[in-house]
């Protein structure tokens, strides 16, 4: 159900006033607060799973894996380290300063907007809030209206498990998400692509409002010629997969040795007929793409490729399904090169040497991850010193995200703004400084008060006189 427009204004100042009378300070509030997420995932899974299933044709076990058993995870893993995440700190000051006791308070920033994407809308969703709580905020949520089902699943049982005063969901399009972005926030976190988050972005800077930005690009495969390809084959495969490749961290291109190309191709179908025995159309354990619009862009890009399709996904347009589709030498300038495929669509782009492949990802929009197979150390290193990525993944795909003690953020066009955990924790979090003067530190501070003699002139001024130490290139 579509919530009124009317009433947005109305739930934003309600969740303000429930963050100034204080309820959400406790530690042991937002505990329990995270609790009741992991609980509310945990006994409503069944009804989540047939959610996503029918907006988006998700294999059971992949919900339960990726989306469920994750968010459950992160909630309670939350919930034990709150407490020393929340410690106020007391940084190591010169001796002079330390009767001043410097302090840093973790306050929460207030009330905060979630914008969540429909591609993994459980955990996309909850990743943030159960920082936004752990934190102290009070959150609205605002879920995909392309995975409607789910949307209007989370309006109903949200209220059951959070305090209403402290967490409401909104439902809608543009419309609703457009009255939303009017108002002021103290935070916005905005998970989806970069179109939208430049008007994000614009919305806030009007209010000075911070914003984190979870996007995507297309995150390239550097295989290495000497790596063993049908491991590797296998590994991106698998990746490419999960959720029909609809995920922000999908392999979207490979970057191989020119002789090895073949090798390549030939160790996907072996994995592909391992994977979908029957192929991958009528398989409960793949997904499906998520509205006919999407399919269509996906199948227009394949129509305009130059490249040679050699592993022939099946399209069937009425249930919006692509089986995984491989395709060789694939050229700069090609049509699978133009954005992020965002499906099962695996263009192998064809290189003779790193330096070829390590240009040609420089060339353009850094990635939100970078994958590369290697058990060469110095190959390794140079990936690492010599491009940009948000993250840098090596012998494997996607399961790194199962490492939520890894901040996870892009750069450039891939986003911006740390999550997982703490990192989500601290986006959610303002440092205070403090310091408490003491009143007997009154005599040491005469020197600071006009007019200054030249021995207070000369001691307020030696840190210009400070002794540079010596350098040289």
């Amino acid at each position: 159900m579509t919530t009124l427009i009317s009433t947005i204004p109305q739930i934003r100042d309600a969740l303000r006033a429930t963050f100034r009378s204080g309820l959400t300070r406790p530690i042991a509030w937002r505990q329990h607060q995270l609790y009741q997420i992991a609980r509310m995932a945990q006994n409503e899974r069944e009804l989540i799973c047939d959610a996503l299933k029918k907006d988006l044709g998700k294999p059971k076990t992949e919900v339960l894996m990726n989306e469920i058993g994750s968010t459950i995870d992160i909630a309670v893993k939350s919930a034990q380290r709150l407490p020393e995440w929340a410690k106020t700190e007391h940084p190591e000051v010169a001796d002079w300063q330390k009767p001043w006791n410097p302090t840093i308070y973790k306050a929460p920033r207030g009330t905060v907007l979630i914008i969540s994407p429909w591609n993994y809308p459980m955990i996309l969703t909850f990743q943030p809030l159960i920082g936004a709580i752990a934190a102290g905020c009070t959150a609205v949520l605002k879920p995909s209206e392309l995975v409607p089902t789910f949307s209007q699943l989370l309006e109903e049982i949200v209220p059951k498990y959070l305090d209403p005063n402290v967490c409401r969901v909104v439902n809608g399009a543009v419309p609703e998400t457009s009255k939303l972005l009017e108002l002021q926030w103290d935070h916005i976190f905005y998970t989806g692509n970069g179109r939208v988050a430049r008007i994000v972005a614009n919305a806030a800077a009007k209010h000075l409002t911070p914003v984190s930005l979870e996007l995507g690009g297309k995150s390239p495969v550097i295989i290495d010629s000497a790596y063993d390809i049908d491991l590797a084959a296998k590994r991106i495969l698998w990746g490419k997969c999960n959720n029909a490749g609809q995920i922000c961290v999908a392999p979207d291109y490979i970057l191989v040795q020119r002789d090895k190309q073949d090798e390549l191709v030939k160790a996907f179908q072996k994995h592909y007929n391992a994977f979908f025995p029957d192929g991958a159309l009528d398989s409960p354990l793949f997904g499906s793409i998520v509205s006919e619009l999407h399919h269509k862009r996906l199948t227009s890009l394949l129509s305009r490729t130059k490249g040679e399709i050699v592993l022939q996904g099946r399209a069937d347009a009425a249930r919006k399904r692509i089986e995984p589709t491989i395709v060789k030498d694939v050229a700069d300038g090609d049509s699978l090169l133009e954005e992020e495929l965002f499906g099962p669509i695996l263009p192998i782009v064809p290189m003779d040497s790193l330096d070829q492949a390590i240009d040609f990802v420089n060339a353009r929009s850094h990635p939100l991850v970078l994958y590369a197979f290697s058990d060469n150390e110095s190959i390794k290193q140079r990936l690492v010193s010599e491009t940009q990525s948000g993250g840098i993944v090596f012998n494997d795909t996607f399961q790194y995200l199962a490492v939520s003690e890894l901040p996870f953020t892009g750069v450039g066009e891939s986003g911006y703004g740390y999550q997982f955990m703490k990192y989500t924790y601290d986006t959610f979090t303002q440092l205070r400084s403090s310091i408490d003067m003491p009143k007997d530190a009154e005599q040491h501070l005469a020197i600071r008060y006009p007019p200054h003699s030249e021995e207070a002139v000369k001691a307020l001024t030696a840190a210009v006189h400070t002794p540079i130490p010596s350098s040289s290139l």
